[in-house]
């Protein structure tokens, strides 16, 4: 099978084509003298506080509003102060912090010790049921030495702890929510970053404005655009309607083949940025969905890996510089030892041999979920499961939707991706979909969850090194989750506006101005 590009929804004639851009000079002036920025997003969020929703959109929406002890700077990646001003390890298990004075959340309370205890302690026990609990599980306990003064406990020693602190660590004001409980917070929340939310509806939008209360120094900066709002929608050609009509100022994750159109019209840029996020094929080895399901059969996910070409997805579907990552994590984290990795090729023949010899000369029929855009990546993936027997009926779904499905351990076969939170480091992909207690675990394999847990408890990195390498060659010789490919951001966007990516994956709207 060959992949060849197709057109998406024949793109801008059917969204009002080239006739729109004799209207866009005005339109697009008039919105920046509005002074607010609209954005879309396909998927909505079932809880616009971070921690209980596992989704790239969720995680976006809280950067622009919430801040961390630390920041992590997208030009380099380095660790630099935000609500901490100065931090110090003790001892391998136990980090003190020095906390900023003078810092208000959005509803004017003063910032304190009291706040930083309160969040990380409720966040990091099991019975707070956080959406991804590998993100703070290394969390003993968090201790107030002063006012403005904290003693981190870590149950083990992490050595990716600050990242995980700077990107998904945001902080509650413990007055406020404890007044008003978990479900008032979702609905009025209160952070202290560059932007205060000012509206929730998370079936449909989420409406910031400038905190100009923000404190001196935050690493984020005052926002040159006064107002954003963030609209949700249920599909690419949807998205890039509203983009067209000039209903909307930004959208990301555009098919691909629309760029070139969109680059033509005088009123739209477009901008390609690869990102930390793997596609990946999960396969249902444990029976999670049934014992009769085929996928508990080693050569049949073997089989599965030698059907798909990945790279022919990658280069032709993709593009942009997608790349194929040997093993389930992103190449330049730490740990992510791609020599590890058990090589599959595309090799039809292989795969129809396979199946033979686990049972299905005929092949089989099964439910292939999945929420990926452009729906033509998926299509692709079933094409090519077809082409070798395996018939797979492909169920389109929204984002929350196939999480709570496979939390409830009903899928065979699901198609999805990770961006690991823009976490550095191995413990921030393979523990969500092969450590002990995951949802997102349809492995089962006590093998990894001793090899997970040996790497994400040393603070020697030879030791991590080998745990971390073990357990890719593990999975991979199992053939329990097959990356499919990198992901590369499409962003489209009015020429009006100056927007940088970063290969983290977080659009900072915040850094945005008008031109």
């Amino acid at each position: 099978m060959t992949i060849g590009r197709r057109t998406f929804g024949k793109g801008i004639a059917a969204a009002g084509g080239f006739g729109l851009p004799a209207l866009a000079s005005g339109a697009a002036s008039a919105q920046r003298n509005a002074d607010t920025l609209r954005v879309v997003f396909r998927d909505s969020v079932p809880n616009i506080d971070a921690y209980f929703n596992n989704q790239r959109t969720g995680l976006i929406l809280a950067h622009q509003a919430w801040d961390g002890l630390v920041h992590r700077d997208p030009e380099n990646f380095r660790i630099v102060p935000a609500l901490a001003t100065e931090w110090k390890l003790v001892d391998p298990k136990t980090i003190e912090f020095t906390l900023r004075q003078g810092v208000k959340f959005h509803d004017g309370s003063a910032f304190s010790a009291d706040d930083v205890v309160y969040t990380l302690n409720t966040v990091s026990k099991p019975e707070a049921r956080v959406a991804t609990p590998s993100n703070y599980s290394w969390i003993d306990n968090v201790e107030k030495t002063g006012e403005f003064s904290v003693r981190l406990h870590m149950n083990r020693p992490t050595p990716a702890a600050l990242e995980y602190l700077a990107l998904v660590g945001p902080i509650w004001p413990k007055a406020y929510r404890e007044r008003v409980g978990p479900e008032g917070y979702a609905r009025a929340p209160v952070g202290t970053g560059p932007y205060k939310i000012t509206r929730v509806d998370i079936a449909s939008i989420v409406e910031y404005e400038r905190f100009d209360g923000y404190y001196e120094g935050g690493p984020k900066g005052r926002p040159a655009i006064r107002k954003i709002t963030a609209r949700f929608v249920t599909d690419a050609a949807t998205e890039l309607t509203e983009l067209l009509a000039q209903r909307v100022d930004w959208i990301w994750n555009m098919n691909p083949d629309q760029i070139p159109n969109v680059s033509r019209l005088p009123t739209l840029q477009t901008l390609r940025q690869e990102s930390m996020r793997v596609g990946y094929l999960m396969l249902d080895a444990s029976g999670r969905s049934g014992a009769d399901n085929p996928m508990t059969k080693l050569k049949v996910r073997q089989a599965v890996w030698h059907a798909i070409d990945r790279q022919a997805i990658a280069e032709r579907l993709v593009g942009g510089g997608s790349r194929v990552p040997p093993a389930p994590c992103f190449p330049s984290q730490f740990g992510c030892d791609g020599d590890a990795a058990v090589l599959y090729d595309y090799n039809p023949a292989k795969a129809r041999e396979l199946l033979a010899e686990a049972g299905y000369p005929n092949g089989f029929e099964i439910e292939l979920a999945s929420y990926v855009q452009p729906r033509q990546w998926s299509e692709a993936v079933q094409s090519y499961l077809l082409a070798v027997g395996i018939r797979s009926r492909l169920n389109m779904l929204q984002v929350a939707a196939l999480i709570q499905r496979s939390w409830r351990g009903e899928l065979a076969m699901s198609m999805g991706s990770w961006g690991s939170y823009s976490i550095n480091d191995v413990s921030a992909f393979m523990p969500n979909w092969f450590g002990e207690g995951s949802l997102d675990d349809y492995a089962r394999d006590p093998e990894l969850h001793r090899l997970l847990a040996e790497g994400g408890s040393s603070a020697d990195e030879e030791v991590r090194k080998r745990a971390y390498s073990a357990a890719i060659r593990r999975a991979t010789e199992q053939a329990y989750f097959l990356p499919l490919h990198t992901y590369v951001n499409t962003y489209a966007f009015s020429r009006q506006l100056e927007f940088k990516a970063f290969p983290d994956e977080l659009p900072r709207f915040y850094l945005a101005k008008w031109k």
